[in-house]
């Protein structure tokens, strides 16, 4: 047993609990982290998982990692290194054709589909791009929280709502429209309203199931869309890339811009408790019997893991509690790793080409991804699921031995809780899925891990396996993520913080909880 005292301790490794710890380290505060697992980077780390074949093992793609906090972090220095697709998207289809996406190539594919949707797609992007970079410049900031504490705590709240009032207030009527549209609508019914053929409606409405259990028309589905446009890849908008090494490469270049500003970051270190004294969070207790007193508590946990798990229930106001036990988690994530001896060869386009640098889309349209969530709501799985490919190796040949490659399969949908003993039958479907538009690609296959949401959820602590640490509906938004009265990352217990993707502005790897959690936590400190 060892009793260490310090400023603040932090609970998880991963990006977020990686990037709190920079700031409040930068500004002169000694941080412990304490990480479960023996590698730091929670769900954005990169893992052999083959002999020889490496590959990201949860998170699989770059663009939402916010700009100011990889040049604060000076990620590059650090050995990060980003580079584009040379296609964005590649969406075979059962007749034989494809859609192909990317910068300049865009409009000329969808006018092979429909000449109509072809005029409308700078349009369509327009006005998207006008509500996301609405919504873009409020990621690095709490959004106004709900004060019960009288006029002076509630009045800092409310000048913060005027700012983002004056932000909306500079849309016009239609950009008005459409931000109201894009928070209360399905994906599908938002795209119907733009478009009329299904590969460009299927393109566009893929991003609203990511890591989303639900249909392309389930209401609130919208937002999901509208949350993957945030991003950029090196100064790109709305552009995906690859992280040389994998996801890793960005915990690993963050782990070493926490050790050059002096943060202690501790392996193998699993939490058991947090620490209350009269009400508030002292510190933290390791499995290993270490105790960790804190001025300031900071998780990185899903929120549900750290109210059922690690706070004592006394210590909490019942009402919190009965909300984060209802809290909504779960996504019909099925993440795959396969290793193969060769590059797929897709009957659209059977050579070699950009097309296999891009995401490829098995999902030829709104309707079909509507029957898979119906099919894995009523038998656990779907029959003809949704895949997300990737080939990493593409782009980054340190990952696979010289001929060989690794693929990323993202796969929707299935239960989110999935028995075990089905992950090697739904594993195979995945395979057969992408086999069936790229004859060959099954004989190909010389490894593979697959990981369903149990299996997410007992590695990575995603709860039902959601990549977003809690669903991107309404209710759990903006100033009501992860409950209404706790937007500021300040959780009812005095003294424990929130700095993970249960926090604004949500999932996917940004960086902005964590970079929003140090700035309450160092506003607190100095008090």
């Amino acid at each position: 047993m060892a009793k260490t005292k310090t400023d603040v301790v932090i609970l998880g490794g991963g990006h977020n609990g990686l990037v709190c710890a920079f700031y409040l380290a930068r500004a002169g505060l000694k941080v412990v982290v304490l990480e479960r697992r023996a590698v730091v980077g929670g769900a954005a780390v990169t893992e052999e998982f083959h002999p020889g074949f490496r590959n990201s093992t949860a998170s699989y793609t770059v663009s939402l990692l916010n700009p100011r906090i990889i040049a604060d972090m000076a990620l590059a220095r650090h050995g990060l290194r980003v580079v584009e697709r040379r296609m964005a998207n590649f969406l075979p289809l059962p007749d034989g054709r494809a859609l192909a996406a990317g910068e300049g190539r865009t409009k000329a594919e969808v006018a092979r589909f429909s000449a109509r949707d072809a005029e409308r797609l700078d349009a369509y992007e327009r006005r998207l791009e006008t509500v996301a970079s609405i919504l873009r410049g409020l990621i690095l900031t709490a959004p106004p929280n709900m004060s019960d504490g009288g006029w002076i705590a509630a009045l800092p709240e409310m000048l913060k709502a005027g700012a983002v009032g004056c932000r909306v207030a500079a849309l016009d009527v239609t950009g008005r429209r459409d931000l109201l549209d894009l928070f209360t609508k399905s994906a599908g019914d938002w795209l119907d309203g733009w478009f009329e053929s299904d590969p460009i409606k299927a393109l566009f409405g893929f991003d609203s199931v990511v890591g989303n259990y639900a249909s392309p028309y389930t209401p609130g589905s919208a937002y999901v869309l509208l949350h993957h446009v945030f991003g950029e890849v090196n100064g790109r908008r709305g552009a995906w890339g690859h992280a040389i090494g994998g996801m890793g490469a960005i915990t690993q270049a963050m782990a070493g811009a926490c050790a050059e500003a002096g943060v202690e970051l501790r392996l193998e270190a699993p939490v058991v408790e947090v620490l209350t004294e009269k009400g508030r969070a002292v510190g933290a207790a390791t499995e290993a019997g270490d105790v960790v007193r804190a001025r300031a508590v900071v998780s990185n946990l899903h929120p549900r893991l750290l109210f059922d798990r690690l706070v004592d229930r006394a210590a909490a106001p019942a009402d919190f509690l009965e909300r984060i036990g209802r809290y909504a988690s779960g996504s019909g994530t099925f993440r795959m790793n396969v290793a193969l001896s060769e590059l797929p060869r897709f009957t659209a386009h059977p050579e070699p080409g950009d097309h296999l640098t891009a995401g490829i889309i098995v999902a030829p349209s709104l309707a079909y991804m509507d029957r898979a969530h119906a099919e894995a709501r009523l038998n656990g799985w779907s029959s003809q699921p949704i895949v997300e490919m990737l080939i990493p190796s593409t782009l980054d040949d340190s990952l696979a031995p010289p001929g060989g490659h690794v693929a990323s399969l993202f796969c929707q949908h299935v239960a989110p809780d999935l028995a075990d003993q089905h992950r090697d039958t739904v594993g195979d479907l995945m395979i057969d899925t992408i086999d069936a538009h790229a004859p060959g690609f099954k004989a190909s296959v010389v490894g593979r891990l697959a990981l369903g949401p149990r299996d997410l959820e007992r590695r990575f602590g995603l709860v039902g396996g959601d990549i977003f640490h809690g669903r991107l509906t309404l209710d759990q938004l903006f100033s009501a993520r992860p409950v209404l009265g706790h937007a500021d990352h300040r959780m009812p217990v005095p003294g424990l913080y929130l700095c993970g993707s249960g926090a604004h502005p949500g999932g996917g790897v940004t960086g902005a909880p964590g970079h929003n959690a140090a700035r309450a936590v160092l506003k607190d400190l100095k008090r």
